[in-house]
């Protein structure tokens, strides 16, 4: 009997072309692993969307609202010391920047933490992103205080002149 050859069919391997345009890395080494990491890196940065965000005009006034509307939020959450630091003195308007003044360094590092949420807040509601808060330590700051009845009264004459004539009507003594 003849053997009946059987033909074995051909598979042909079939390549399927890649079609990304991303190189091939192997996971087995640490140049690899960084080849990887630098391309996802250079992709991501080729990658930017503009976003557009609000930059409306505001006066002093109006940052001095919200400045003062946040210190509230602050005092009833109880934070009494960002309060305080922010109610020690009215900062200043330079364009966008926000200068504030604070007395030590101990004061400005309290601040600091606690600027950004600051920011957000004044940024939202003022509606305009280009506000920054730049702090300033002035040590001359000098806080005199009235320690006898003569003194308070004093300073409660600075403040208010007409405490002179209620003295002289009534003719009070100090």
């Amino acid at each position: 009997m003849q053997k009946a050859e059987v033909e074995k069919p051909k598979v042909d391997s079939v390549i399927t072309p890649s079609t990304s345009t991303e190189p091939k890395f192997s996971a087995l080494s640490i140049s690899s692993i960084r080849a990887k990491r630098e391309l996802l890196e250079s992709n991501k940065s080729l990658v930017k969307e503009t976003v557009h965000l609000p930059t409306e005009d505001f006066t002093e006034t109006e940052m001095l609202l919200q400045w003062s509307k946040y210190a509230q939020r602050l005092s009833d959450k109880g934070h009494k010391i960002m309060e305080s630091l922010l109610l020690i003195s009215d900062p200043k308007l330079e364009g966008t920047t926000i200068i504030h003044e604070l007395p030590n360094d101990g004061s400005k590092i309290d601040f600091e933490t606690e600027k950004y949420e600051l920011l957000g807040y004044l940024r939202g509601k003022l509606h305009n992103h280009d506000i920054m808060i730049e702090v300033i330590v002035n040590e001359q700051v000098e806080n005199k205080f009235a320690f006898t009845a003569l003194d308070k009264y004093n300073r409660l004459n600075e403040i208010n002149p007409n405490l002179e004539l209620l003295k002289k009507t009534f003719d009070l003594d100090i």
